[in-house]
């Protein structure tokens, strides 16, 4: 295990901007191996200008073009989680970065202007959005939009992609799901048009069965078919495969039932333990308690051409997940580490990263204005305009979604990246990167 000290030489780790990086890296990858598509030639318009001064209401004081309604859901979602009424200006700022349809993307720097043809909507800062908003209340026309949007993007095998059209992914088809549920529909009862598939139908065909290596079954693939295991995906599922989002109630840290692996020895095959989400989230968690306790209870991710290294992000995910799954002993394990090593990291990333934690803290029941000598809340809340005081008791601002135009990025953030780290090296080595 690195030491925090040196860690802090390396990029930051955090959702979106570093994580995609690392997801679309390893799309590409395969891609350029497999002689397919990396991702659409859309992602070859240009971003949203970066703003010369940040927004009211915004938090973080980096630049949101890549990020902006992710980090925003997020901390609207901490806040909301510890039982805090978030400021009237950041709900205002996230509701009004919605399109017409009702997709959102990364920053909308003109919210006057309409979005348009060319305007990449992205399906996971939709679903964050959606995430956020359900649980502050008082936004129902914003939600319904939204949530109307994701559906008619949804792919042909019940998942989907970040960008509308590409092919499904585990992470965004998990991201989907928990929103759905947030905003109060059954994922199961959302069916493509064409195949008439559940998002779990979808998802589901990203997790490694029995015909895998012994130590990767039951471990989800981001993408495609045959590619290695990947924790950040794995994580994402587990929770997405039991219907759940961001916010996980609270784990019973005092329970003692063990992580069980998919039973790969009364059904043979790759069919095993498929079909039934619930005992593809077991199989999903088991994968990450033993990745956890193989690596030192966290996660490891490397960028190409870098070396491995801790991965704070994907650890408070795996956190999340096995709180889901009710394995709150399995979850302290990897929360210790986090309270030892994560504040740094947090400070370093920003709002999604301190948000990350809160969530974390939350799911295992365990105080976020304590953890490890950090409050976690008072450094989210410090990141942007202040909270209300008193606990949170409804949204208090009425639903003022807005039509407007912006660009979804994520993929194009993270195939430059990736292109910047060397199409050499993506062909030579097709390591198996954490996304």
């Amino acid at each position: 295990m690195a030491p925090m000290a040196s860690m802090a030489h390396q990029a930051p780790l955090t959702h979106p901007a570093a994580f995609l990086a690392r997801r679309a890296a390893t799309a590409l990858a395969a891609a350029v191996v497999l002689g397919t598509a990396a991702a659409p030639a859309a992602y070859a318009d240009s971003p949203s200008a970066s703003p010369k001064k940040l927004p009211d209401g915004l938090y973080g004081t980096k630049d949101p073009k890549y990020d902006g309604v992710w980090r925003q859901s997020l901390a609207l979602l901490a806040q909301d989680a510890v039982g805090l009424r978030p400021a009237a200006s950041a709900v205002r700022w996230l509701v009004g970065q919605q399109c017409a349809d009702g997709a959102f993307t990364a920053f909308r720097a003109e919210p006057g202007k309409p979005c348009d043809g060319k305007t990449m909507r992205d399906t996971n800062q939709t679903a964050a959005a959606v995430q956020a908003l359900a649980a502050l209340g008082g936004h129902g026309d914003t939600v319904k939009k939204a949530v109307g949007w994701l559906k008619s993007v949804q792919n042909e095998d019940g998942g989907w992609s970040s960008m509308a059209g590409s092919p499904s992914d585990a992470n965004s088809t998990s991201v989907v799901i928990g929103a759905l549920a947030a905003a109060g529909e059954k994922p199961q009862s959302v069916t493509s048009k064409k195949g008439g598939k559940t998002p779990y139908d979808g998802l589901l065909t990203f997790q490694l069965g029995c015909d895998a290596k012994e130590g990767e079954r039951g471990a989800f693939t981001f993408q495609l078919k045959g590619a290695a295991p990947n924790a950040d995906a794995t994580a994402a599922a587990a929770t997405g495969a039991l219907g759940k989002g961001f916010v996980v109630a609270p784990a019973d840290q005092r329970a003692k039932a063990p992580v069980k692996p998919l039973n790969c020895k009364d059904a043979g095959g790759e069919k095993a333990g498929k079909g039934d989400p619930a005992q593809a989230a077991e199989g999903g968690d088991a994968y990450l308690v033993a990745q956890l306790d193989k690596n030192g209870q966290h996660l490891l991710s490397a960028m190409p051409g870098a070396e491995k290294q801790p991965d704070v992000g994907n650890t408070a995910d795996a956190v999340v997940a096995l709180a889901a799954g009710g394995h709150g002993a399995a979850a302290a394990k990897p929360l210790k580490w986090l309270e030892k090593n994560a504040a740094e990291w947090a400070e370093q990333s920003g709002p999604a990263a301190y948000a990350q934690l809160v969530l974390a803290a939350h799911a295992t029941g365990t105080d976020p204005r304590s953890f490890g000598g950090t409050d976690l809340v008072a450094a989210l809340n410090a990141t942007g305009p202040k909270p209300a005081a008193a606990p949170k008791k409804d949204a208090g601002d009425s639903d003022d979604s807005a039509d407007g135009g912006a660009i979804s990025v994520w993929w194009v953030i993270g195939v430059g990246l990736a292109i910047g780290a060397g199409i050499g090296f993506l062909l030579s080595s097709r390591k198996k990167n954490q996304l």
